[in-house]
């Protein structure tokens, strides 16, 4: 390389290095002022958001909230909510204590047993077992159905009183009444067994309870879902403030589109339900038209033991294919 190139490449290297040094200093200062104002402009608009109670509100209602979903949580993992003969006796309103429950339990089995074993002629051998399991049944299922066939109506006229309870709770607050005045104003007014559920509610409330607590029982003895709404919104609003009777109006609305959401499935199932129906019953008609038609046909199923093998076990799938096909049309929300 000769002297005269060897000087301008030292000279081009030293533009090159000034021009970066000053791109450098002055896009970095540039920079630097570029992100100071963005985070002054970052630092004013929370200090705005900020300013007034909103931003405090919202995050005691998102703890309040957490609060609430794990205090669920660990009841839900702790606590079977209605599972016990007790709590059942209890959502079902009936007039009765545990120990007479069991007493009649026994005794429905006892004369089940006892017919099956006397009248049906099982007396012989594993014939023995059929008045055993029927006994059994009777003593352990009938009740119990019993029970849950109460239950389920009286939670159905629960549910379906409960939409208006809570608009007389959003009248009272909106014209200055306070919540226990309107829960006892539901006491009075509603009819059972929406009435005698809040009349507990407000019997513990005057004894010191807090509404907290005695809305908890009340799930214990109402274990469904729209309960369980009403006591998480009166919790939130409790805990964090806001406007009551707007939170209590949206819950309304909501309430009110599960049911008619509730009878939309209803209609929709009724003809798999009516199915369903025809098929479980064809079996038992089929046997009697051919008893009324041919007797000696088929009362080689009540004589024998192989036909009497046959029972049990016909009665076994019938059972089975019943449950199953109400498990597919059975659809709760």
């Amino acid at each position: 390389m000769t002297p005269e190139m060897m000087t301008y490449a030292i000279a081009g290297l030293a533009f090159i290095a000034i021009t970066g040094l000053g791109f450098a200093f002055a896009g970095g200062g540039g920079r630097g002022k570029q992100s100071k104002r963005l985070k002054s402009i970052s630092d004013g608009s929370k200090n705005r958001a900020g300013d007034g109670a909103a931003n405090a509100r919202r995050k005691q209602m998102e703890s309040t909230t957490k609060a609430l979903r794990d205090r669920e949580e660990a009841a839900r993992r702790n606590r079977a909510v209605g599972r016990s003969i007790e709590d059942k006796i209890k959502q079902s309103g009936l007039k009765l204590t545990v120990p007479a429950f069991w007493i009649g339990s026994l005794v429905i089995g006892a004369v089940a047993a006892a017919g099956t074993f006397f009248v049906g002629g099982f007396n012989e051998g594993w014939q023995l077992l059929v008045p055993v399991g029927i006994g059994f049944a009777a003593a352990f299922g009938l009740p119990r159905w019993v029970l849950g066939m109460a239950i389920g109506g009286r939670q159905k006229k629960f549910v379906g009183q409960f939409a208006d309870a809570i608009d007389v709770i959003v009248r009272g607050v909106k014209s200055g009444l306070p919540l226990n005045e309107c829960l006892r104003m539901i006491a009075r007014e509603s009819p059972q067994p929406l009435a005698g559920e809040f009349q507990v509610v407000c019997d513990a409330i005057a004894m010191g309870v807090p509404v907290d607590q005695a809305l908890d029982k009340m799930y214990q003895r109402t274990p469904i879902q729209e309960v369980n709404f009403f006591n998480i919104v009166l919790n939130i609003q409790q805990r964090a403030g806001g406007n009551l009777s707007e939170a209590l109006g949206n819950l309304s609305t909501v309430l009110r589109s599960r049911k008619l959401l509730r009878e939309k499935i209803k209609a929709l199932s009724s003809e798999a339900k009516a199915s369903a129906l025809i098929i479980g019953s064809l079996p038992v008609i089929v046997m009697l038209l051919v008893y009324m038609t041919t007797p000696a046909y088929i009362m080689s199923l009540f004589v024998t033991d192989l036909g009497h093998l046959i029972l049990l076990i016909a009665a076994g799938l019938m059972g089975a294919g019943i449950y199953i096909m109400r498990t597919m049309i059975n659809f709760a929300i």
